[in-house]
């Protein structure tokens, strides 16, 4: 789906609206979207959002430059790995904070883990597990790949994993559930680092600023509401992440989002310093983070 734009009739007043296309994927780091759509925050800036929830992050960015989508809340650092790839994808707002934590199943020591269960390479979750495999003594263990987070969250429920590297809140709720227990968060070792972040194309940004601005509005406001309504974003965000919203609502005592995630540059470079030395970057990015857009939203609510 393209960007079309219709005239509303709204009273005795017309009203341009603009619809977009937003993908997202299921967890705290998406609160913000799914509330600014259910409170109407998009509405008040005249934007019809669709929105699409994906089945993995790593299908996302073709979609973003195929059109089909015109915005996304996605790894960070898949996107900032787009650019060698010649893939112009720009962070236009934060949202998910020190989003990912490693899990071991009840009961077992650290030192006993033999398997470890992670998602496709270039993620949060995926980073996180490699920049504890040292410190956590997991160098000989086994790493488990699925396709999904989803996968990875089986693989430890269905014992075919000693421990496994997920967001929140699965994490919580693998605790709440007496399956497994949180040992590690990224922010052990990247404090304030982010995690899934609004993201839309340089062309489009280029070509459409207008527009970026209404929905880095509308989804800063939902990031505000997260924080002072926990309860209500919590059971917005159990219909679309699917789990009892009693888990979300403990979850976001340990991991709010936060839209300035994606200004910690130096737990950034060191997140991206371990993706050159895994292999996943050739070289540091330059040009894949615009916080423009966020300043405005911001300094605009603050009045």
């Amino acid at each position: 789906m393209y960007v079309t734009s219709y005239n509303f009739i709204f009273g005795k007043e017309v009203v341009k609206v603009t619809r977009i296309s937003v993908s997202l994927l299921r967890g705290v780091c998406q609160l913000p979207a799914y509330v600014a759509y259910e409170k109407g925050f998009f509405e008040d800036e005249k934007l019809d959002a669709v929105m699409s929830i994906e089945p993995t992050a790593w299908l996302v960015p073709h979609k973003l430059m195929t059109g089909e989508s015109q915005f996304a809340v996605i790894p960070w650092t898949r996107v900032a790995a787009a650019e060698e790839k010649d893939i112009p994808l720009v962070l236009i707002c934060g949202s998910g904070y020190e989003e990912a934590a490693i899990v071991v199943r009840k009961g077992m020591n650290i030192s006993d883990v033999k398997k470890v269960s992670i998602p496709q390479r270039g993620g949060m979750k995926d980073l996180t597990a490699m920049g504890f495999i040292e410190t956590l003594g997991w160098q000989n263990a086994e790493l488990i790949r699925q396709p999904s987070g989803d996968g990875a969250i089986i693989a430890l429920f269905g014992m075919g994993a000693d421990a496994a590297s997920m967001v929140e809140p699965y994490a919580t709720m693998m605790e709440s559930l007496g399956i497994g227990t949180v040992v590690k968060r990224t922010g052990d070792i990247w404090p304030g680092a982010p995690g899934c972040s609004l993201t839309t194309t340089l062309p489009f940004k280029h070509n459409n600023p207008g527009l970026i601005q209404q929905v880095v509005n509308a989804f800063v406001r939902g990031a505000y509401f997260v924080t002072a309504n926990p309860d209500e974003s919590a059971e917005i965000g159990s219909r679309y992440i699917g789990i009892h919203a009693r888990f979300i609502r403990e979850a976001l005592k340990v991991n709010l989002p936060n839209i300035n995630a994606i200004r910690n540059r130096d737990s950034m470079h060191g997140v991206l310093t371990l993706m050159m030395k895994l292999g996943y970057i050739k070289k540091l990015p330059t040009d894949y983070l615009d916080v423009t857009f966020l300043d405005n939203a911001t300094q605009s609510l603050q009045r």
